[in-house]
């Protein structure tokens, strides 16, 4: 008798969380409403206890150890209206609406750091939005606690140069806003 050898993978954990994530109505159904429900009622910036999607934030750095913060953050999703000129007719095209300088992602990001700004922002995801705002987590590191300091695939957040870098558009949400990435 003549044996096959099969190759077959094996979903991994990750795997199949990215599977879900990519139709969270869908697959997740009322756990994410009821989600949904409970952050509008909490703050605009908040703290979270552990990531909501384990395998994006460790493929984007994160890492379950002290020095590491999770923190979720609401924007209101939609575009800024331009003032109408004041004088003379109104033509259609006069550009006051669709008007988004930058990503929502980078201003969830500019938000994080504002409010806890002793941290640096290291990197974002999106975890869900509704017909008024979107909400993103965003990866944030103490570059001041031992453990980022002698990690080596950290610590480069130390240097000065990485001070608020954010602001300067340097997290990957903000190249993609200054068209640095696709």
């Amino acid at each position: 008798m003549l044996l096959l050898k099969v190759n077959v993978m094996v979903k991994g954990l990750y795997r199949f969380l990215r599977e879900v994530w990519k139709k969270p109505k869908e697959n997740l159904g009322a756990v994410y409403k009821q989600r949904l429900l409970e952050w509008r009622t909490q703050n605009v910036v908040v703290r979270a206890e552990r990531p909501t999607r384990p395998d994006k934030a460790r493929s984007l750095g994160y890492s379950a150890k002290l020095g590491y913060n999770i923190i979720r953050v609401r924007v209101k999703s939609g575009g800024r209206r331009r003032r109408k000129p004041a004088k003379g007719r109104s033509p259609s095209h006069a550009g006051l609406v669709h008007f988004t300088p930058k990503g929502l992602q980078w201003i969830a990001e500019e938000k994080a750091q504002r409010k806890f700004s002793n941290l640096e922002v290291l990197n974002s995801y999106w975890v869900g939005s509704d017909g008024v705002h979107a909400w993103y987590e965003v990866i944030m590191v103490d570059p001041n606690h031992p453990n980022i300091a002698n990690d080596p695939k950290i610590k480069w957040i130390k240097n000065p140069a990485n001070r608020r870098r954010v602001f300067h558009g340097l997290t990957s949400s903000g190249k993609k806003s200054r068209s640095l990435k696709a």
